[in-house]
């Protein structure tokens, strides 16, 4: 019993040396509760909705008014002479509302009045909820106008529904490129922070810091190396997702990419961070997992969309590089809108891994001072 007792204490004793490991071990589990009850919400609300009324009449305003009464919808107009798709194209709304010529006429002479509904379905669990949505809130406004049902029985007013883009709602095209993103934003990360944390928990750093070889040399001799192991972790997992998830590009792949060789320089980049700042293994495991694993995991659009997540800590999102790949995966795999969509998310890319490259170079510059 002593000797239990007496080998509790050492580790004790060992852990409490280290302040990174209590802080990251009494931390990161509060952290963890925060995002998991805060960050997951599974309603859908205040969803972009552009419309274009071709009628012109007080009903059809009447119909628009209603569409913005909903918590659901964010309504706002969209030009005649533009394509409907293009606001989809652009992901400028997730819904496009075509409120046809003698919309009213039609409904007045007890005829059916229909609106066509043409639903981004990239997300399909979102898209049916709005198919849901669409038609309880048409039938409400049909309701209200004191007319259910036309001479035939039929709804005097329907909203007709197209699913674009994924018009099986197919959950798999919506999890596949997700799931693509998140695995690759844990295992080079962790890699590089693994080897370059041991070096300095065995202290076999101090021979880099008394030798000749600069401080950007080094690290980008770890990268390089490690940006080959997860160049071909990104090729394997491209093989295994596409007849997984049935995945096929749907439009430009270059944005894919060139999207992907930043991806995989910002993550190796963040572990290369990770490792210098770090000189413990444990503590790095712990800081790659619970910083760039959980955030891709919970605050990238992985799981549900990143408007959904309170705004208090959707910020939070825009430095998480896994968001800007998911946009790249599911604009090639299943949107196909290009470079004109999705230009942002690489410059995105290429900034945050410029920064945790910087961040790495200024912290091993100032270690090989002090030594």
């Amino acid at each position: 019993m002593k000797r239990i007792i007496a080998q509790a204490r050492k580790e004790l004793t060992q852990i409490f040396r280290d302040r990174l490991t209590v802080a990251l071990a009494l931390v990161l589990p509060l952290i963890l509760l925060a995002l998991l009850g805060t960050a997951l919400s599974f309603s859908v609300k205040g969803i972009a909705v552009v419309v274009q009324d071709f009628d012109q009449t007080p009903l059809s305003r009447r119909y628009i008014d209603a569409l913005n009464a909903s918590l659901t919808f964010r309504v706002a107009p969209l030009s005649l002479e533009q394509r409907p798709d293009e606001a989809l194209m652009a992901e400028r709304a997730r819904v496009v509302v075509v409120i046809p010529e003698n919309f009213e006429r039609d409904f007045l002479r007890g005829r059916r009045a229909e609106a066509q509904w043409l639903i981004d379905a990239v997300d399909a669990n979102t898209a049916n909820n709005m198919r849901g949505q669409a038609a309880a809130l048409t039938s409400a406004f049909a309701a209200q106008l004191g007319a259910t049902n036309g001479p035939s029985g039929k709804p005097a007013i329907k909203a007709e529904t197209r699913m674009w883009y994924n018009p099986g709602a197919s959950s798999r095209k919506f999890i596949g490129p997700g799931a693509f993103a998140v695995v690759l934003a844990l295992f080079p990360p962790l890699l590089a922070a693994l080897a370059i944390s041991r070096e300095g928990e065995q202290e076999t750093i101090l021979q880099v810091y008394v030798s000749s070889i600069s401080a950007h040399e080094f690290l980008l001799g770890k990268a390089a190396a490690f940006f080959v192991i997860a160049l071909a972790e990104w090729a394997l997992a491209l093989m295994v997702a596409v007849p997984l998830f049935d995945l096929k590009i749907a439009g430009d792949p270059t944005p894919l990419l060139v999207g992907a060789v930043l991806y995989l320089f910002c993550n190796v980049s963040f572990g290369v961070m990770v490792g210098v700042s770090i000189p413990n293994q444990a503590a790095a495991i712990q800081a790659v997992a619970g910083v760039q694993f959980l955030l891709s995991f919970l605050l990238s659009g992985f799981i549900f969309p990143v408007s959904n997540i309170p705004a208090g800590i959707r910020w939070i999102s825009t430095f998480v590089p896994a968001r800007y790949f998911i946009e790249l995966s599911r604009d090639a795999f299943v949107r196909g809108g290009g470079w004109p969509a999705v230009w942002e998310a690489p410059l995105m890319l290429a900034l945050i891994g410029s920064f945790f490259f910087l961040k790495a170079w200024r912290k091993m510059r100032q270690m090989q001072v002090e030594a």
